[in-house]
């Protein structure tokens, strides 16, 4: 909302204290707060006149034209709030899902349905875990492409988890793509997977991946010996067959699915976030009634984002399972850098973020950081301490003085104590999550806002600096999720003086679970 191009134009900028650091891209940060005397200010706002306000505000708008304003001042004043949160149900969308043996291509073959690179795809076998589903359109068609993981006959530990979720896939779809690579033939664990396909009694398509010319196309004939017809030559990598092979499928694909659930619209979308290992499979599965996703003592298990529709609280969410942020140096390459990148991407669709902290263990750098990606992105926080149940006397008060002192500048964030494995206090997410939304979509009225600015400055004016003294002239608020406000000003505020402005309107109206951007544009007076 920040005219760029104007250098008087402030931002307050995302620092290492998160969004209301308001520390702002171009000031001199300081360190120093405004100190102000207690004060009854809340108790002088509830007696304003709300008519009084809004004409009050009116007045301050209409004396804007005496400064020198540009478009983009002009197009924010305009700004009106309106967003519908109703929830709405669609029919149930068919479901194709795409299985097959470890490293035949399952994933690539998904990218190159969906037209862009949205699985995590690499040369070794085994990264994709769990049963990943993503909106897929075909010849204007809408469907939903569920990816899953490479099955294998007696598989043990994580391997066995994730041949279960295949098997989930199987039974949860209308028309199954069977994958198998044509440049190894048909093999013994693929035939296991046509024992299984048969027995599930759903339309099967078998491709014979890897064909990426007509020389190779003899290799694929001889997949006829799986009984499941014709096999259709592909590429997943070159495009080569995909489409033709789309079509077949869209032949034997329902209008609507009838395995999968009604679509619910409009749901919020929960991203559940932290480091690898602190429970936030765990916390889906549970939350979900079901193992939805492949848990393992092993970090880093979760690799693609997992969208489920859950019941909680009486209320429909989407809970978006995300993989664990590592350190730096553990993302230079491979499959755990690409799923990254993905948990950012998920951050980026929700509303609310739950960051997942482990009692067990000290509160890190790399939890710190995860909090700042989530301030940054601007969305709703709460914070949920997992695998309370093993915490010891000890462990609590070294904890209680842990979140003094790394998460002093989330203290706005609700707080919620858990445990994923036994469910305990789970219900308690609701509330928190309630509450974080509600201060994420709360809009001021400019009249209310405008009051409280002059309230507050007639008792704590800024400070003096170099002669001058900067005004507030106008305030409103441009935007919610997360509420931003810009300010008109005279001169520049000293970001002490801005992270006040942000203290008192976190005391006077909550923002529980929001952070708060103020932003500053500095206006001078039209020359006569």
């Amino acid at each position: 909302m920040v005219d760029k191009q104007n250098p008087n134009d402030e931002l307050s900028g995302y620092g290492p204290g998160g969004a209301d650091d308001a520390s702002g891209s171009g000031a001199e940060v300081d360190g120093e707060e405004f100190e102000a005397e207690a004060d009854d200010l809340a108790s002088r706002l509830d007696g304003v006149d709300v008519d009084l306000a809004e004409q009050r505000a009116a007045a301050l708008r209409a004396g804007l034209a005496d400064y020198e304003l540009d478009e983009g001042d002009l197009d924010l004043l305009e700004l009106s709030d309106d967003y519908p949160d109703g929830q709405f149900f669609l029919p149930a969308l068919p479901v194709l899902a795409i299985v097959g043996r470890p490293n035949v291509g399952k994933s690539a073959l998904v990218n190159r349905i969906l037209g862009r690179r949205e699985a995590v795809v690499e040369d070794t076998p085994g990264v994709t875990r769990d049963r990943v589903a993503y909106k897929a359109e075909w010849a204007g068609r809408r469907f939903t492409l569920v990816d899953t993981g490479g099955w294998e006959p007696d598989a043990a530990g994580i391997n066995a988890a994730v041949a279960a979720q295949a098997e989930v896939a199987i039974d949860l779809a209308d028309v199954v793509l069977f994958v198998v690579d044509s440049n190894v033939g048909a093999t013994a664990t693929d035939e296991h997977v046509v024992k299984l396909l048969r027995r599930a009694k759903r339309p099967v398509f078998l491709a014979a991946n890897k064909v990426d010319d007509v020389r190779q196309e003899p290799a694929a004939s001889a997949l006829w010996s799986l009984g499941l017809g014709e096999p259709h030559p592909v590429s997943a990598l070159h495009g080569r067959g995909v489409a033709d092979l789309l079509d077949l499928v869209m032949e034997k694909m329902p209008e609507v699915s009838a395995v999968a659930k009604q679509e619910v619209g409009g749901p919020r979308r929960v991203a559940i976030l932290g480091r690898p290992n602190v429970g936030k499979s765990s916390l889906l599965n549970k939350a979900a009634g079901e193992e939805r996703v492949v848990v393992n003592d092993m970090a880093g298990t979760t690799r693609d984002p997992v969208d489920e529709q859950i019941e909680l609280g009486g209320k429909v969410w989407t809970f978006v399972d995300t993989a664990g942020i590592r350190k730096r140096v553990h993302l230079q390459q491979g499959a755990d850098f690409y799923a990254s990148l993905r948990t950012s991407a998920a951050l980026e669709k929700a509303e609310v973020a739950v960051v997942v902290l482990d009692v067990t263990e000290p509160i890190s750098t790399q939890d710190l950081r995860i909090i700042d990606l989530v301030l940054e992105s601007g969305r709703a926080l709460v914070l949920a301490f997992n695998k309370w149940d093993l915490l010891d006397d000890d462990r609590r008060r070294y904890l209680e003085r842990e979140i003094e002192q790394d998460l002093h500048h989330v203290t706005w964030a609700p707080r919620v104590n858990i445990s994923a494995r036994t469910g305990r206090h789970l219900e308690k997410l609701v509330p928190a999550l309630e509450l974080a939304l509600d201060s994420w979509d709360t809009r001021i009225p400019t009249g209310k806002f405008n009051a409280f600015l002059a309230e507050l400055t007639a008792a704590h004016p800024h400070p003096v600096r170099g002669g001058k003294q900067p005004r507030i002239l106008f305030g409103t608020q441009a935007a919610s999720r997360p509420p931003t406000f810009v300010l008109f000003t005279t001169g520049f505020l000293d970001p002490g003086y801005r992270r006040y402005v942000q203290r008192r309107l976190r005391e006077i109206y909550g923002f529980e679970g929001s952070p708060i951007v103020v932003n500053m544009r500095v206006r001078e007076k039209r020359k006569r």
